[in-house]
């Protein structure tokens, strides 16, 4: 008889999406929102910790979103 289970791990998987740039003021990564920290120590962390990470994660996302510059920068000097 075959086994069509599918295996998975139980912890929290990285948030990654190959988006790795790093943001040269907030320092944190613009694909995954998470710190250079984070993201070296991520598969040392256990679920507890992972938790903790994933849930500020949304909270950073307009830290990225603010605009460094374009025409009003550029009127204003």
């Amino acid at each position: 008889m075959k086994d069509d289970t599918i295996w998975t791990r139980d912890e929290i998987q990285s948030p990654c999406v190959r988006i790795c740039v790093i943001h040269p003021q907030e320092r944190l990564c613009t694909g995954c929102l998470r710190s250079i920290d984070e993201i070296t120590q991520w598969s040392r962390m256990d679920n507890a910790q992972r938790a903790e990470v994933m849930e500020d994660l949304p909270a950073r996302a307009p830290r990225l979103k603010q605009r460094r510059g374009g025409r009003a920068a550029r009127v204003k000097g």
